[in-house]
């Protein structure tokens, strides 16, 4: 059970004592709108669109709900905390918000691995990629990664809120980030440490490991291609991947695989706002704009809308 017992935390924020509180609202705001929109079309035209109904949008679709969720997890709390002089955040508040961003990241961590598996097949199995990856397959492989996301929040979220907090309740950070709130501990927690930092690499580095084989048997097909326009589109259908997946664990190495020496708190906050905020809107922007099958969705969806618009004002 956790300590419910605790007085409420308190999140100092993006910035302190800062000037450009004004201008950085704005555009943390715009960049959670882009965001938020950004990954609601990319999940509505993988819907509606029966061209996109192949296990690859199946993923992409679920990276985009697992963006949106992770996003609405801490923005929103930031965004209230740079106009409001009330900056608490209560003991339980703070444990389901580690609980949903750890969710969060452990399902994308198994996520991405498994979207490398699925060019793999694609690329150098594709007479068998209908049965490799049917349907209920990929039903499986997603409900697997949301499920290995949760058991990894569920268990150091457990462990984070049952550590005793006394002194200070000023967490040095803009959302409840483990490293950040265990640096309120008033008790030993060096073991624990190492056993999440453990587990946080054995996180990384069994999703890391399915990428790297599957991205290096890849490449090896597209070398053995006689075809240089079946290279360029293999290249193509990988490297939006490839982006992606640079950018997510860069930031994840740092945050929870770098020792705590290489740490600063102004750093800290960067690299978390940047996988928190800015990835989020990155991923859809990736994806869609370097994808053709995305785009041409997107304009046959608004040929149609077009289309009702005038036969609407024709009517009236």
């Amino acid at each position: 059970m956790m300590n419910t017992s605790s007085s409420d935390f308190t999140l100092l924020g993006l910035l302190v004592n800062s000037e450009a509180t004004g201008i950085v609202f704005t555009v943390i705001f715009a960049v959670f709108v882009v965001a938020v929109t950004a990954n609601l079309v990319v999940i509505f035209l993988i819907q509606v669109d029966s061209r996109l109904h192949t296990p690859m949008y199946f993923l992409l679709s679920q990276l985009s709900i697992m963006d949106t969720l992770f996003i609405c997890t801490t923005v929103p709390k930031l965004l209230v905390d740079m106009v409001s002089k009330e900056k608490t955040f209560s003991f339980v508040a703070c444990g389901i918000q580690i609980f949903l961003y750890l969710t969060m990241i452990g399902s994308e961590f198994f996520l991405l691995g498994l979207m490398a598996y699925d060019r793999y097949v694609a690329v150098c199995n594709p007479l068998r990629y209908t049965v490799l990856m049917n349907r209920k397959k990929c039903l499986l492989l997603a409900a697997g990664a949301w499920f290995g996301g949760s058991v990894d929040g569920f268990l150091l979220t457990s462990v984070t809120m049952n550590v005793p907090y006394c002194g200070s309740r000023s967490i040095n950070h803009f959302f409840c980030e483990i490293p950040a709130v265990l640096k309120l501990a008033c008790a030993d927690t060096s073991l624990y440490e190492t056993l999440m930092y453990i587990c946080c690499v054995l996180m990384l580095l069994i999703p890391i490991s399915i990428i790297s084989t599957s991205y290096s048997l890849i490449l090896l097909t597209i070398h053995c291609l006689r075809s240089a326009e079946g290279r360029k589109k293999a290249f193509a259908t990988c490297s939006s991947h490839l982006t992606v997946v640079g950018i997510f664990y860069g930031a994840a190495f740092y945050t929870y695989v770098l020792p705590r020496s290489f740490h600063t708190p102004e750093q800290d906050k960067v690299v978390s706002a940047f996988y928190t905020i800015v990835t989020p809107m990155l991923n859809p922007l990736i994806y869609s704009l370097r994808n053709k099958d995305i785009i041409g969705a997107f304009k046959k969806v608004f040929a149609c809308c077009s289309s009702a618009q005038k036969v609407a004002t024709s009517d009236a």
